[in-house]
């Protein structure tokens, strides 16, 4: 079904006629110019006892903006209505160019309950929004207190949605091979060089620091003193970014699955190897327990054997499966595979069998069964599907050019040197065999300008909770406890033996969890101290 993006999709992120498959958040664009220096944050003033931004000078035309709310569009809930609003482009330039915002709302279904607003985040960078109000499984209590805001982030689905032309082959990745680095690092520079000459006027600003700021306008125009918010994967660094930059305003944060802050983004990826090779591992075990269901191995290591054989055949000669002829290359890409041991267990059979047989074999239940549609971003964008019906579709390449360009933008450490990620990308192929020359590959940051601001350095004392299942290979355990060690008034909440990407309010979730990520954010209670969920059925 054609729909607007969720984080707990298995296809863990799809991008129309095409995707890159980089860990985690991917994707396609350039940065030409770089910002001025950004207005001092918090850049919004709130005033009065409406809590409506006034113009302590130039934000007042956007902070006061009157919201028109129709039906989003026909596939859409009746109750979920949408609306555009106005932003600049450059918030170090108010008066300068503006553009377009698409949220949503399904307003509280009490109004002596309802406390506020609760905005969404469902990860990427870039993934489209709309529609999570209406999709993630929020309980009545939540419901009652909260209007729940979705919302394409800038340059996003239907927020002037920003393209740099990319082919479906220019918005895929390359894994790092000695025979196609020449080539490869051609695709990088063509992708920089294709997103400036289309899009340079607009990439430098399509950042998280500017997104941060667009929930603030967001906030003003709703006229709330403070928001709440959900994010998952990437949305726990915009959360995170927000806090800091607008500490005062942040009522109740959930960050679901979270980032290391300070790896974005180049070790984000490697985290990502290292966490792909940590799921691997643990489902070799589990599927050599069971070798008489899946016919893989009876010891660990006779189930990886089993796998690399699988790889190296499937790269002498691609498998026909559901439909589409796969590399081992295109196999090795989709990590989403190790998520859930038991639905890996199933596709490796069953593409086992595929090989095998000579013939294509049906899609195992719960797996994607698909190449070149897949990557391990925790979301699903889909391009054109939601929103007001007076914004354009996104295009094709929409995604992929919102997420290079958040990426490469947001930090200024990205290597300019080819040679570096080559280095990088042996050392991790041989740390991380499942995905490190993936991870590590030379990307379009390598040639993109140095970003319009600094990284935002994430240490504040703002109350939050994070949730994280332990074996979650997208935002590994590590990486959601530094998250926690740099929001150091947060709380954190493990799901042990939890698996997947994403805790809170998703088919499948886990009721302990959900109940503690209810409770704070009715009550604003956060746990005295760390707390440990354990997941419902543990297949390992």
């Amino acid at each position: 079904m054609n729909r607007p993006p969720t984080l707990f999709d298995k296809d863990e992120h799809t991008v129309r006629n095409g995707t890159t498959r980089r860990a985690f958040l991917l994707a396609a664009g350039l940065t030409a110019a770089c910002l001025s220096s950004p207005i001092p944050a918090p850049a919004l003033a709130a005033s009065g006892s409406s809590g409506v931004a006034t113009a302590a000078a130039p934000l007042r035309e956007y902070t006061q903006q009157k919201l028109h709310w129709k039906p989003c569009d026909a596939k859409s809930p009746r109750a979920l209505r949408c609306a555009t609003l106005k932003v600049p482009l450059d918030y170090s330039d108010p008066g300068g160019r503006k553009i377009s915002l698409s949220i949503s709302r399904l307003k509280a279904t009490s109004t002596t309950e309802r406390r506020g607003v609760l905005l969404l985040n469902p990860g990427g960078p870039g993934a489209p929004g709309l529609q999570l109000p209406a999709e993630l499984q929020f309980p009545a209590e939540v419901k009652r207190q909260y209007d729940l805001i979705g919302f394409d982030p800038r340059g996003a689905g239907q927020s002037s949605p920003v393209s740099c032309g990319l082919t479906a082959e220019e918005q895929a990745d390359h894994p790092y091979k000695a025979e196609t680095f020449t080539k490869d690092v051609e695709w990088a520079r063509t992708v920089a060089e294709k997103c400036r000459a289309k899009a340079g006027d607009l990439l430098p600003y399509l950042i998280t620091r500017n997104s941060a700021r667009d929930m603030d306008v967001i906030r003003a125009v709703l006229g709330e003193k403070k928001i709440s918010y959900l994010g998952y994967s990437y949305g726990t660094y915009l959360g995170a970014v927000y806090m800091q930059l607008f500490p005062g305003r942040a009522d109740r944060f959930v960050l679901d699955s979270a980032t290391d802050p300070t790896r974005i983004y180049r070790g984000t990826f490697q985290d990502m190897a290292k966490g792909a090779e940590q799921a691997f591992t643990r489902w070799a075990g589990w599927t050599a327990r069971r070798d008489r269901t899946y016919g893989l191995g009876d010891t660990p290591a006779e189930v990886r054997a089993t796998y690399w054989k699988l790889i190296a055949r499937a790269d002498r000669e691609p498998i026909t499966f559901d439909g589409q002829a796969l590399t081992g290359d295109d196999i090795r890409a989709d990590n989403s595979t190790f998520f859930h041991v038991e639905a890996g267990a199933e596709r490796i059979a069953a593409l086992k069998k595929a090989a095998e047989n000579g013939t294509p074999a049906p899609t195992p239940s719960g797996t994607s069964g698909t190449s070149g549609t897949t990557s391990t971003t925790g979301t699903t964008a889909t391009s054109g599907t939601s929103g007001t019906s007076d914004q354009a579709e996104a295009p094709d390449d929409n995604y992929a050019s919102i997420a290079w360009s958040i990426m490469c933008a947001d930090t200024r450490t990205w290597s300019h040197d080819p040679e570096r990620y080559r280095r990088e990308a042996i050392r991790d192929k041989a740390r991380y065999p499942l995905y490190g020359d993936f991870a590590s590959a030379i990307t379009p940051c390598a040639f993109w300008p140095r970003g319009s601001e600094p990284q935002t350095t994430i240490d504040n004392t703002v109350g939050a909770l994070i949730t994280q299942n332990e074996w979650d290979p997208q935002t590994p355990l590590f990486a959601g406890r530094a998250m926690h060690h740099a929001l150091r008034g947060s709380r954190m909440l493990t799901v042990t033996g939890g698996e997947g990407h994403g805790v809170l309010y998703v088919p499948g979730g886990n009721s302990c969890a959900d109940k503690a990520g209810t409770l704070y954010l009715t009550t604003g209670r956060l746990p005295a101290e760390d707390v440990t969920c354990r997941a419902t059925a543990d297949p390992a």
